[in-house]
């Protein structure tokens, strides 16, 4: 079953004289995302008459006549008035923010390298005591290595006992 509502009864009867959105975007030569903005942005957008369908598709109709109309004074606007972009901010005012937005990067970058640096310095001060010990570790470990290697050995007797 169908769901209709009339939302300007006084149209009952006279279905020839209304047109979807779509037929009007269609009829007016427009998209239909521009019958949309529109109807959202324009308080004398064209009343709708009429929603048929289920209640999450509803198609909607309105006055064929009022939306010609209104699309024509649409077009015949001068263009001042159809301004739907805010005006571009000076290329000063970008470059401005840009020279703000980097000096601020740049301080920041710059004191993490320093602490970098710091970390780093120490870092190696402690690369440097480590390969230190561990010359001197290996250097102990050899000196045992012999002496173990020296006591192990059978020494051949010079008198043959």
């Amino acid at each position: 079953m169908e769901a209709v509502t009339w939302l300007r009864p006084e149209y009952q009867g006279r279905e020839n004289e209304l047109t979807t959105l779509a037929g009007g975007a269609r009829l007016v030569g427009v998209t239909r995302s521009a019958i949309s903005n529109w109807a959202a942005r324009h308080s004398n957008f064209p009343r709708l008459v009429l929603l048929t369908g289920p209640l999450n598709q509803r198609t909607k109709y309105v006055v064929r006549e009022e939306l010609v109309a209104f699309a024509r004074a649409q077009r015949n606007k001068p263009r001042s008035e159809v301004r739907t972009h805010k005006p571009h901010r000076p290329s000063v005012e970008v470059r401005a923010s840009e020279v703000e937005h980097y000096t601020q990067q740049v301080a920041r970058l710059t004191e993490l390298v320093d602490r970098h640096k710091k970390t780093l310095a120490g870092a190696e001060t402690r690369l440097r005591t480590a390969r230190k010990r561990l010359r001197e570790a290996h250097a102990g470990l050899n000196t045992e290595l012999e002496a173990a290697h020296k006591h192990n050995t059978p020494e051949t007797s010079a008198n043959g006992d």
